[in-house]
């Protein structure tokens, strides 16, 4: 490879990837913003309705267990307004209430109990032995005593057991009593535990300590840090917070807050945000793949076409480069036969004077003192033959500046015979040095048509060429027959060279096709002709057999 195919090689290489960086570019960037585009407002509608979806989950059951909570501490108002202590203080009195608290609320109500202003209970009704228990050191107790209703935290208690303590404080005649109910906390937990969602959703509840107040799943909870931030922070209201932090794992988690119980209690739902946005991930997944796929399918695309591209511009930029060496050969041909022409119109002078001198000296022997001369017949001979060349001279020169004249593509009325026999009389010498008879078979009652005849002649020089090209150095013959059929003059140059293979010849009319060897044909000669007697409104065609013969078909219609 030289240095011109190396830089040639280097330029379509570079022009194959800058048209697929373009293609590339001016795909993937509308691709990548659409998508984008489309995945950003996916993102923050999907996630604007998971929070607004656990929002409404959080309301909805804080407004359940503030309803739970309410109705208890509403029913033990009622029994505490409805009786005076000393009925309460009846322990049978106080079973009755208590079977009836049970039968409204089920199983909501684990005891019942009266607790004086010193603490001791001094009535109790449900399962275990409290009554004369000394709540006056219990948390509880200090703060129900202080105001009029009071629901404390969960605690263990006397029982060992997680329970919440609702109470009423009731006062008569100075003296302070309390009535108050452990609230069933297995019943109090279903109503969070409820709450789950995916794979790590959860609900609970914390006290302003940071106590779980319900069952977490210890297994997934995190940290209380972000609770305890909303539970020191003013009172919320009905206020939902959502916050998304990260965990100590790394992950990220999503935390839902509402308060309860006046502020005290904090309804809290967490869930990592791989689970709750987990149709997100998996569609933002799909349209990654999707979008991958895409880009993978750009590129391809863009090295595919831009090769195809590429490979196209190569071959024009070659047939370019061949057309214009074409070019210039054929303005060397054209120059050479201006040259010809010239030659053949100096050399026509001198040769009109030559045959005329010779019939001058054959009159100059015709007289009586020349008459008997000794060589009379051989002078008579050599002045014959002289000018018989000498005609014969003029003939070819006259010939050949006919043919030289410029191409003219105006029709005129002619007798294709004509034009046969003048094309066939200078390819004549040509067929002669290659041993190949020309043979003529000319309908003699052929219509004239109305036809270039430089054209009709340019294609009856190059078929004629063509065949003594086919045959040349193996001797043969070529005919040249005319006819008419069908409204159509027809010409059949028919050959008896080698013939054509069959796959050559669907290639036969195309430019820069050829089946001579290198640097024996342009390829242009048949394009040519095909062009020329297309143009005139005719067609022709060509049969052949290997090693039988090629016979063109050339159709002119009468009226062109």
């Amino acid at each position: 490879m030289n240095d011109k195919d190396g830089q040639t090689d280097n330029y379509y290489r570079s022009l194959t990837w800058r048209i697929v960086l373009i293609i590339v570019v001016v795909s993937i960037i509308p691709l990548g913003l659409i998508t984008g585009t489309i995945r950003y407002y996916f993102q923050v509608s999907y996630q604007e309705k998971v929070l607004d979806h656990l929002k409404v989950l959080i309301k909805k059951h804080r407004q359940n267990i503030d309803t739970f909570l309410t109705e208890k501490l509403a029913e033990l108002k009622v029994q505490a307004e409805s009786y005076t202590v000393e009925q309460l203080s009846d322990e049978a009195f106080l079973k009755e209430r208590f079977r009836i608290l049970q039968d409204a609320y089920g199983r909501s109500f684990v005891d019942l109990g009266v607790v004086d202003e010193r603490g001791i209970q001094i009535a109790y009704a449900g399962p275990y032995k409290l009554k004369e228990a000394d709540y006056s050191p219990a948390q509880w107790f200090k703060e129900a005593i202080k105001g009029s209703t009071y629901i404390s935290d969960v605690f263990p208690g006397l029982r060992g057991s997680p329970h919440f303590i609702v109470a009423v404080r009731q006062e008569r005649n100075g003296v302070k009593w309390i009535l108050r109910a452990t609230v069933d906390f297995d019943a109090f937990n279903s109503l969070v535990e409820s709450i789950r969602i995916g794979s790590t959703g959860f609900a609970f509840i914390l006290n302003r300590k940071g106590e779980f107040q319900t069952k977490p799943r210890s297994e997934i909870a995190g940290s209380r840090e972000t609770y305890l931030n909303f539970l020191a922070s003013p009172h919320k209201g009905d206020e939902v917070s959502v916050v998304e932090k990260e965990s100590a794992s790394g992950e990220d988690v999503l935390y839902v807050m509402s308060s309860l119980k006046d502020g005290d209690w904090v309804l809290g739902f967490q869930q990592s945000a791989s689970d709750a946005y987990s149709a997100l991930y998996s569609a933002r997944r799909v349209a990654t793949i999707i979008f991958s796929l895409g880009v993978i399918g750009i590129v391809v695309f863009a090295v595919v076409l831009s090769k195809l591209v590429v490979k196209r511009i190569s071959r024009a930029d070659l047939e370019k480069q061949m057309m214009n060496e074409r070019v210039i050969e054929a303005g060397k041909l054209a120059s050479l036969g201006e040259l010809a022409a010239g030659i053949a119109h100096e050399i026509n002078n001198p040769v009109a004077v030559m045959v005329e001198e010779a019939g001058w000296i054959q009159d100059l022997l015709e007289e009586d003192d020349l008459k008997q001369t000794k060589n009379l017949e051989e002078f008579k001979q050599s002045l014959a033959q002289i000018r018989t060349q000498g005609i014969r001279c003029k003939q070819i020169t006259h010939k050949l500046l006919s043919f030289a004249r410029k191409t003219d593509p105006r029709p005129q009325d002619v007798q294709v015979n004509d034009l046969v026999e003048e094309v066939v009389s200078l390819c004549q010498q040509r067929a002669r040095y290659a041993t190949i008879k020309i043979a003529l078979d000319l309908d003699p009652d052929l219509p004239r048509v109305k036809v270039s005849p430089s054209e009709v002649q340019q294609v009856l020089m190059n078929l004629i060429n063509n065949s003594l090209d086919a045959i040349d150095g193996r001797g043969g013959s070529v005919e040249v027959k005319t006819r008419y059929k069908d409204d159509y003059v027809i010409i059949d140059v028919a050959d008896n060279g080698p013939g054509i293979p069959e796959a050559y010849l669907s290639r036969i009319f195309d430019p820069f096709f050829t089946t001579k060897p290198p640097g024996k044909g342009t390829g242009l000669g048949l394009s040519i002709c095909y062009g020329l007697i297309t143009k005139m409104g005719g067609r022709i065609s060509v049969n052949s057999a290997v090693e039988i013969g090629t016979t063109f078909h050339v159709q002119i219609p009468l009226k062109s």
